[in-house]
């Protein structure tokens, strides 16, 4: 994390939900700032099974998904779109995000660390 670390309101302006060129299925908010713009997400939502010889979804990346979800407080993805949220970034990216009014916030490092 970057020395100019910040929280600041946000509005999601877009999202993505799909599969990337290299195959990954993986997620992004579209965020906009007064005056700037920057994304959150990237993360795989699955992995490789050796078994399968595919992609697999996993448990962590549904986790994911419905963090972000309550976070935000809606009950769809397509709800996002729109909706104010406060996030924790710097220039190099956006470590958490969170409710606009409520101490509810979600950090993908902590679910990973758990």
């Amino acid at each position: 994390m970057g020395v100019n670390m910040e929280i600041e309101n946000a509005r999601i302006k877009s999202t993505q939900l799909g599969i990337e060129d290299h195959g990954i299925f993986t997620f992004f908010l579209h965020l906009e700032y007064d005056g700037a713009g920057q994304g959150f997400g990237g993360y795989a939502l699955d992995e490789w099974s050796k078994e399968a010889e595919t992609r697999v979804g996993s448990g962590l990346g549904i986790e994911m998904i419905r963090k972000i979800l309550e976070v935000v407080g809606v009950d769809n993805w397509e709800d996002l779109p729109g909706k104010y949220i406060r996030v924790e970034h710097d220039n190099m990216g956006v470590y958490q995000i969170g409710h606009i009014t409520k101490n509810k916030w979600f950090s993908p490092k902590e679910l990973f660390t758990k």
